[in-house]
Parts: C-alpha cells; structure tokens; sequence
C-alpha cells in the first residue's frame, strides 16, 4: 500500500524511488532526500509525472517544541538559530549528510522565502547564515568534533523559545506523521519547500567556494 525507504545514504535514493513512484504508491523517503539538488529536482519531477505524493524529513522538523513555534506560540516568527553535528561525507552536499537535521527545524519555523546564503567555514565549526525576502535571518552552526546535540532558539512577536532538544520522542512524532500521510496522501512537508532547502544547502556550499560571499538562491530554484 506505501512504501518506507529507509536508505541511509542519499546517492541511490532517486533510482531506488523510481519503481515506487511509477508504481503509484505514496513513499516516505528518509533523509536526505538526495545527495544534490539536481537529485532531488528529479525524484520531484518523477514524483509530479507519476502523480505519485511523496515526502521527505528528518525527524526535527517536528519535535515538540518547534511545532508549537509552528502553531503560533511566539506570534510571526522574526528568526531562529539552530546548532546541530555537521560531519561531511564527499557524496553529498556538506549540509545533507547530517547538519540537515538543524536545518529542517529552521525552515519549520521561518518557512520558505529564503534569498541568499552566506557561510563561515571553518575546520571544526560552520556558521551558515539565510536572509529571508522579508528580511528575517536565519542561522545554522554546524558543529564538526564534539557531541553537539540538536536544538535552538526561535525569536517571536510575542517571546523567545527554545527548539529541541532532540530525544527520543521526536521519532515517534515522525512515525505519527508518515502514518497520517499514508492514510491521506497529503505530505505534510511541500516538494517545494524541500526544494528550496536544497538549494539553500548549495547555496552555503557554493559561499564556501567564494571566500564566504552570499549566494543567491534564485539562479538554483529555476
């Protein structure tokens, strides 16, 4: 009836979807949804031909704490800074393979709008920094040598709360969301938001490259 794919690593992910997207059943793919941005337009592409729903999410985005945010418990959200582990595998863009998690909560709580990215990068530490279309700011520290956890801070009209931290708990509130979606065929996170979070992460890669220069966003969601 639907289908679960669990594989860890992103690089095989659209020829392992592609059966399942053909075969019209409605797939949970774990994260990161792909390795690149090219990837993850074309399991998007496939999933739009086939008319097939899919979602993809690591488990953060809806932890507890950043679902009240969500729900309107500090009002409009004006920014939010998340830390999370960033180890780098050469596959994938160097958010993807892990620091992904910190960002799924930023983007629960800011939403898509993002317009440029800049990246401080440094050996053990990243400070990658989104600036939204409205002008809010968003930030991720990614940490590369210590335990770091997974958590943050979101800054409203009414107070400031905490994301995170992560536990336990967080999955089962994943399951409860992949279970909800497969009885209704309606993913709770948008392709297109998934998208633009893609693009974000090559975004930061692509500062990296440019001595810590913003990167727009606009010339990779085309």
């Amino acid at each position: 009836d639907a289908v679960l794919l669990e594989t860890i690593d992103g690089v095989p992910h659209l020829e392992q979807a592609l059966p399942v997207l053909k075969a019209g059943k409605p797939v949970f793919i774990d994260k990161p949804l792909s390795a690149t941005l090219e990837g993850a337009k074309a399991i998007v592409a496939a999933a739009e031909k086939y008319k097939t729903p899919f979602f993809s999410s690591s488990s953060l985005r809806f932890d507890e704490n950043v679902q009240k945010v969500v729900a309107g418990s500090i009002g409009r959200v004006t920014g939010a800074d998340v830390f999370t582990p960033a180890e780098i595998e050469a596959s994938h863009l160097d958010m993807a393979w892990y620091a992904l998690h910190g960002l799924e909560m930023l983007y629960a709580v800011l939403g898509r709008g993002c317009t440029s990215v800049t990246r401080l990068d440094q050996e053990d530490t990243d400070i990658i920094i989104g600036t939204w279309e409205d002008g809010r700011m968003g930030t991720v520290r990614g940490v590369r040598k210590w335990p770091a956890g997974i958590a943050g801070t979101a800054f409203g009209e009414k107070g400031t709360t905490p994301l995170g931290p992560f536990s336990e708990a967080t999955y089962k509130q994943l399951i409860g969301q992949i279970i909800q979606f497969f009885d209704s065929k309606v993913p709770p996170v948008s392709a297109a938001e998934t998208l633009e979070l893609f693009a974000f992460m090559q975004a930061a890669d692509e500062s990296r490259r440019n001595q810590g220069r913003p990167f727009s966003l606009a010339s990779l969601l085309t």
